[in-house]
C-alpha cells in the first residue's frame, strides 16, 4: 500500500535533527559540554535508593519542586520542572506561538531554537554574532521594536561562550514589552551572573535551566522554566501531567541538597578554562571569552587535519566547520589530565 500520511508542511519541509554523535562511551568527551566527572554521589545514592513500588508509582512533584525552587532562590510557583532543558524550551512555542508569528535568536546559538520554531511554523527573525563574537545589541533593540512573539538568547551562548552583560540584557527587556523574553541560561552555574532575581520585575521573561551541565545529569533529563508567577501559569496550561520523570526528581534533589559537588565541579571548571585558555593561545590558537563550561577556538588551516587526529585517539570536540568555518571547534572544559591529552596532540607549536 503507497504511504500517504497527512503530515504537516512545517516538517514534510524540514530535516529530522539528528544526535550529532554516537558510540561515545570510552572516549574523552570533550564534544557535548557534559560534566565528565560525573554526577555526585549524592546522587546515585538517591538513585539506588527508589524501590519498585515507588517506580511503579506515577511521581509526585510538589515536595521536588519546592527543594529545587530553593536551590534557584524562587518560589514553587516561580518554578516548573521539565523533562530537560530542551523541554524547557520547547513548552514556549507550545504556549506563545502561532503559524506566521516571528521568533527572533541571535545565531551561531543552540539549534533548537531554530528546530522548534521551523517545527511550529513560524517566521524566524535572525541576528548574528559579530566577527569576535560580539552580541549585536542595537539590531536587536531594533528587531525587539518589531514585536516578535519569541526572543531567545543563550546567555553564556552556545557555541561562542560569550555573556551579554545584565545592564545590557535589562535594556532589551524594556524595549521587548511586546515579547516574551527566554534566557537559556544552561551554563549559567559557571558565568558570574543570572536573570533568575528579575523575573518578579518583568513578567514577559522567563529563565530556562538545565540540570544537565553543573550537576551531571544529562542522561536523566531534568530542566526547569523561572517565571514570575501569573505569567508562568499560561506556560503550565502547555504542560503535560508527568513531564519528569520519578529517577531525575529523585536525583536531582539530592544533587543540590548536597551541592558540595557541584561547588567543586564549578570552582574546576572556571579555573581549567582560564588554563586552557592560555595554553591554546600560547600555541597561537585563537580563543574568544567564555563564561560556560566550554571555549570556542579557531586552529586555522590546520584546524581539520588537527580534529581528524584527535578523532583517531578517541578525543571528542564539536568542530564548527559547517556555520562558523574551518579550524573552529568547540570545546568542553573536561578534567586537567584530559586537557593535557588533546594539548598533547596540539604540540607545543599548534601545528599551525
Amino acid at each position: 500500500m503507497k504511504l500517504n500520511l497527512p503530515v504537516r508542511k512545517a516538517i514534510l519541509l524540514r530535516r529530522t535533527y539528528e544526535a550529532p554523535a554516537e558510540g561515545r562511551a570510552g572516549k574523552i568527551r570533550l564534544d557535548f559540554n557534559e560534566n565528565t566527572t560525573g554526577c555526585s554521589l549524592a546522587a546515585r545514592k538517591a538513585l539506588a535508593r527508589l524501590t519498585a513500588k515507588q517506580i511503579a508509582t506515577y511521581p509526585e512533584y510538589e515536595a521536588p519542586t519546592r527543594k529545587l525552587a530553593r536551590y534557584f532562590h524562587v518560589t514553587p510557583d516561580e518554578l516548573l520542572l521539565t523533562n530537560g532543558g530542551d523541554d524547557a524550551l520547547r513548552v514556549f512555542f507550545d504556549t506563545f506561538v502561532e503559524p506566521r508569528t516571528d521568533v527572533l535568536i541571535c545565531e551561531p546559538t543552540f539549534p533548537m531554537y531554530r528546530y522548534y520554531a521551523e517545527i511550529a511554523g513560524a517566521r524566524v527573525k535572525v541576528l548574528r554574532y559579530g566577527p569576535n563574537m560580539e552580541f549585536p545589541f542595537d539590531d536587536a533593540v531594533t528587531a525587539l521594536r518589531q514585536k516578535p512573539r519569541l526572543f531567545f538568547l543563550a546567555n553564556p551562548n552556545n557555541p561562542t561562550g560569550t555573556l551579554v552583560p545584565g545592564s545590557a540584557v535589562q535594556k532589551l527587556l524594556r524595549a521587548a514589552t511586546n515579547t516574551v523574553v527566554v534566557l537559556d541560561e544552561a551554563y549559567a552555574e559557571f558565568s558570574p551572573e543570572s536573570a533568575v532575581p528579575w523575573v518578579r520585575r518583568y513578567p514577559h521573561l522567563f529563565v530556562a535551566r538545565t540540570f544537565s551541565k553543573a550537576e551531571g545529569m544529562a542522561g536523566l533529563r531534568l530542566g526547569a522554566v523561572i517565571g514570575q508567577r501569573d505569567s508562568l501559569a499560561f506556560v503550565r496550561r502547555a504542560m503535560p501531567p508527568y513531564p519528569v520523570n520519578l529517577a531525575a526528581l529523585a536525583a536531582g534533589v539530592a544533587a543540590v541538597e548536597e551541592r558540595k559537588t557541584i561547588t567543586r565541579y564549578v570552582r574546576d571548571v572556571k579555573r581549567l578554562r582560564s588554563w586552557l585558555a592560555r595554553e591554546l593561545q600560547r600555541r597561537g590558537v585563537r580563543v574568544f571569552p567564555s563564561a560556560a563550561n566550554f571555549l570556542l577556538a579557531d586552529f586555522g588551516k590546520s584546524g581539520p587535519a588537527f580534529f581528524q587526529e584527535l578523532a583517531r585517539r578517541n578525543i571528542l570536540v564539536r568542530e564548527r566547520s559547517h556555520d562558523l568555518g574551518p579550524g573552529f571547534a568547540r570545546i568542553t572544559i573536561g578534567t586537567q589530565t584530559e586537557l593535557k591529552q588533546l594539548l598533547r596532540i596540539l604540540g607545543p607549536t599548534g601545528r599551525r
